[in-house]
């Protein structure tokens, strides 16, 4: 699980991410990032599956865990790379990444970041 530090919480902050229209797209998630930062701090992250994307929560919980739990390890080994430039990063699971498996997750998370410039 994420420290409490490193996770995105406030619906301003979520909203503050978005409207800096900076974004990517591979397999079924998209990553939103947030502005480059001007003081210290780690980046905070947040992971979302919409509603509209699968009716069942059971299956939506399930894909944010798995893009949790994928950016975790890859915080982990420090593959971040270049995404502690940025103040905040959203993922956003779409209706092509239900029912993925973790490998798949996992290599399209790292893909995304990777990505980053």
């Amino acid at each position: 699980m994420l420290p409490k530090n490193l996770r995105l919480k406030k619906k301003s902050a979520f909203a503050a991410t978005y409207r800096v229209k900076n974004s990517a797209y591979k397999g079924g998630i998209a990553m939103f990032l947030g502005l480059a930062k001007n003081a210290s701090g780690p980046t905070r992250v947040g992971f979302v599956v919409s509603k509209k994307t699968h009716k069942r929560a059971v299956k939506r919980n399930r894909l944010k865990r798995l893009m949790r739990e994928s950016y975790r390890l890859l915080l982990k080994e420090n593959k971040t790379g270049n995404a502690e430039k940025y103040m905040s990063i959203i993922f956003v699971g779409h209706e092509k990444a239900i029912g993925k498996s973790f490998r798949e997750v996992k290599f399209t998370i790292t893909k995304l970041i990777e990505g980053i410039n």
